[in-house]
């Protein structure tokens, strides 16, 4: 039984859906590799229906449908997305930015595959990254929630590398005029080879750039010099394991950070990279270094929230506005956050603990605090990091909750008595509601 027109004029009727599937998750997709400062041209595409006719029943003779649904299994680029990067080099911080934007339905495949080509070839073909995703429901609105269902491939590929498949795959798997000559096969090898060396080109174009990014006495013009600028730091002054597994983040918040504290400059961001080594998160290395800009003069937290509100936000496309209640809430656990910030910082001064760039784990440990006052501290301390960079803002209920457990840590370490086991405040007894008064009984 012949399955095809049923599945076109069913895919005929859907062309919409994967049509503006691919086109939200390229929006999503460029808006984040832009402030991360990885350039590249995104494109996004729903295949056509007369193309996927030809395709399938090319595909029937080794696939052999039963039925619809084998189709719609088989095909996985019905909606795509393709990433032309600028520097094949930032492959891996891409794949870092959409393991942290969209769900992945399988294992992302990498090219060359071990697949004997179709004719003898000097060189290695097409390189790139394929991924399957759908889009996490947080980063949708209600009327927008459908889409999450949808499957979507992101092609990851250098400019160059994306122009020669496109001719290829057209000449060689879609030949208009007949099968290919053996000197046509030998001009597409050849040209594979002049991509692969442009390549080779782009990777030292890129490293050239940082160099000149990192270079002293000289002020960042753009985000994109402080990324290549960071990441140059980054290979200098951390483990090949920490640059590898942190991806760069809102690089356009920190600049934009950077520049309005007159600490625009590769001295000032080398000065931060370095303090990383021996205090090292696994966390997007801008907001780390954001961290160390805001624990150096508090006053910057409000500069910071003003940068941050002004930046559309990275995943969220209905544009959400935090209510005024919610802004009052994240205010009140941000001053005391500040309050626990100087007391540790007082407290590390007087132990002689060399300076800290967050209240980790270990350096609580060093302040004997207790294993019950870590456990709820870095809980505290994960909450202000999803606060103060996540897009995803919790309710004020969960916000005050949060403040009275921070008020607790905070008496614990303001006014501890000798052999004291005085206990942060619990979950369970937590207060909706954070009262001046209680922040007043403070000890600083």
């Amino acid at each position: 039984m012949n399955f095809f027109p049923e599945f076109i004029g069913r895919y005929r009727k859907e062309f919409d859906f994967y049509e503006q599937s691919c086109r939200m998750v390229a929006q999503i997709l460029e808006t984040n590799l832009r402030s991360a400062g990885v350039r590249a041209i995104v494109t996004s595409r729903a295949k056509s229906p007369a193309r996927l006719e030809e395709k399938i029943r090319q595909r029937d003779a080794k696939a052999n449908y039963k039925n619809v649904d084998d189709i719609y299994t088989d095909i996985v680029d019905l909606a795509g997305v393709r990433v032309a990067l600028y520097f094949p080099g930032e492959r891996d911080e891409v794949g870092k930015i959409i393991r942290s934007l969209f769900f992945l339905v399988d294992d992302p495949k990498e090219f060359p595959a071990s697949a004997k080509p179709t004719y003898s070839k000097r060189f290695s073909g097409y390189w790139a990254t394929h991924y399957r995703v759908r889009m996490s429901d947080s980063t949708l609105n209600e009327s927008q929630k459908r889409y999450s269902e949808a499957k979507v491939e992101i092609q990851v590929a250098s400019v160059l590398m994306h122009a020669w498949s496109e001719v290829e795959h057209d000449l060689v798997y879609k030949p208009l005029q007949g099968a290919l000559s053996e000197e046509e096969y030998a001009i597409l090898d050849e040209l594979n080879g002049l991509v692969l060396s442009g390549e080779i080109a782009l990777e030292r174009l890129q490293r050239a750039g940082e160099l000149r990014a990192s270079t002293r006495g000289r002020e960042f013009t753009n985000h994109y010099d402080l990324a290549a600028s960071l990441l140059d730091l980054a290979r200098i002054n951390l483990s090949v394991g920490d640059v590898t597994q942190a991806a760069m983040g809102r690089v356009d918040v920190l600049f934009d950070l950077m520049k309005a504290a007159n600490l625009n400059t590769p001295d000032q961001l080398a000065t931060y990279v370095r303090a990383l080594h021996s205090d090292f998160e696994k966390r997007p290395l801008s907001e780390q270094i954001i961290d160390q800009i805001l624990a150096e003069d508090s006053a910057r937290y409000t500069t910071y929230e003003q940068i941050r509100l002004s930046e559309a936000p990275a995943t969220v496309l209905d544009g959400n506005v935090l209510m005024s209640h919610e802004n009052q809430a994240i205010g009140e656990f941000m001053s005391l956050w500040i309050e626990y910030e100087k007391t540790l910082r007082s407290l590390s001064k007087k132990a002689g603990i060399p300076i800290f760039v967050t209240p980790s784990s270990r350096l609580l440990s060093h302040l004997s605090a207790p294993n019950d006052v870590i456990s709820v501290a870095d809980r505290l301390r994960r909450f202000r990091n999803q606060l103060v960079h996540g897009i995803e803002v919790p309710d004020s209920e969960a916000i005050r909750a949060a403040s009275n457990e921070l008020l607790g840590i905070l008496s614990f370490f303001s006014s501890p008595k000798p052999g004291s086991k005085r206990k942060p405040a619990s979950k369970s007894t937590a207060r909706t509601k954070t009262s001046k008064k209680k922040e007043n009984e403070i000890t600083h």
